[in-house]
């Protein structure tokens, strides 16, 4: 299999904006990184788009509007690249999830693949999850078997982790692999921040630092029945949404659901078969000082963001899409057994031609 470049772009659970970044890789190996960029929303469109979250679909001129920023990011990152769109093997398209419910076998990722290939004149690849949730996985989290390429070289067991809107985990142990979403990381703590105080996310942690953790709420909270389950397992951003906190103040409530975050990630660590050695975190979370300090002190060893090792935390997940759309070129599983809990290693996602009308 040869080692080709790929475009990855990804528009995670807090939707704040696309990600996307350039590798080089066999869909085994990684050789190359190239140029990453990542692009905010405009305010105005944000709000449009998550008027849609938690529905099936949304307005084709939504759909549409979606997929001509991940054009444009495209773009940019062609031009900072100095590559051509004829070098590109193929670009690995997200979408954006508006809806995950993996136990009734339904993933809704919406963008629009045909218009994406034909505007950028690249052959995409999207629709990643689906296919695993109809052979009875999870569907998520999908980024582990990247995560588990990155990490051939370090001594085990170590734990990535991503703290995004939600919180999932890869534990990996030379060529043992297990995955699964932890629980809420940022997405509970944005939300709660944006009502009360009108600020996108709690810069830091300031915000909860200045509170006190509500502790019969925190209990309530961490009975939920997600994390007596076994993993494989998986969460859609709104699942813990209509948690009833409204009689916290701002800072109490930003306590409490930092320290909700922390504890569901030690809750992690029950499923785990070793302790690991050092954890590297990914996603907006790990510049949460407030988050960082307080798993590092509940799980007893070494927590670091993922540049310390030489990582883009900002457009790892953007990388894993790129690394997906050439296994999924190549005929290679996108998930296994313990990364979704699919019955069998699974192939997924669908190819769009530029060339086609």
């Amino acid at each position: 299999m040869d080692m080709v470049w790929a475009i990855g772009l990804m528009s995670g659970t807090s939707m704040d904006g696309i990600d996307a970044a350039l590798i080089k890789t066999d869909g085994v190996q990684v050789q190359m990184h190239g140029p990453a960029i990542s692009i905010a929303y405009d305010p105005s469109f944000r709000s449009r788009f998550q008027e849609h979250l938690g529905k099936r679909s949304a307005p084709q001129m939504i759909v549409d509007e979606f997929t001509d920023l991940n054009a444009a990011a495209v773009s940019q990152l062609l031009s900072s690249s100095k590559l051509e769109a004829n070098e590109i093997a193929v670009i690995g398209f997200h979408g954006q999830t508006l809806f995950h419910d993996a136990p009734n076998g339904i993933t809704v990722q919406i963008g629009n693949g045909q218009r994406l290939a034909s505007t950028c004149n690249i052959d995409v690849i999207c629709d990643f999850r689906s296919a695993d949730v109809a052979a009875g996985g999870q569907g998520a989290p999908f980024a582990p078997l990247y995560h588990q390429a990155l990490a051939k070289n370090f001594e085990g067991p170590i734990a990535i982790l991503n703290l995004g809107g939600v919180g999932n985990v890869t534990y990996v142990n030379g060529s043992d692999i297990l995955a699964f979403d932890t629980g809420p990381a940022s997405a509970l703590l944005d939300d709660w921040v944006q009502a009360k105080a009108g600020v996108p996310f709690d810069e830091s942690g300031k915000i909860a630092r200045r509170g006190q953790v509500d502790k019969n709420t925190l209990k309530a909270l961490l009975a939920h029945p997600y994390f007596d389950q076994k993993p494989p397992k998986s969460l859609d951003r709104d699942d813990f949404s209509k948690i009833e906190i409204s009689h916290l103040s701002l800072e109490d409530g930003a306590a409490t659901l930092t320290a909700f975050t922390v504890k569901s990630i030690v809750k992690s660590l029950d499923h785990l078969a070793e302790k690991p050695r050092r954890w590297l975190v990914t996603g907006g979370g790990r510049r949460n000082n407030l988050f960082m300090e307080q798993i590092a002190i509940e799980v007893g060893v070494p927590i670091e963001p993922v540049e310390n090792v030489g990582w883009r935390g900002d457009e790892l997940e953007a990388e894993a899409f790129a690394f997906l759309a050439i296994r999924s070129l190549y005929e290679l599983p996108l998930s296994l057994p313990t990364t979704t809990g699919v019955p069998t290693p699974t192939q997924g996602g669908v190819l769009f031609s530029a060339d086609q009308s």
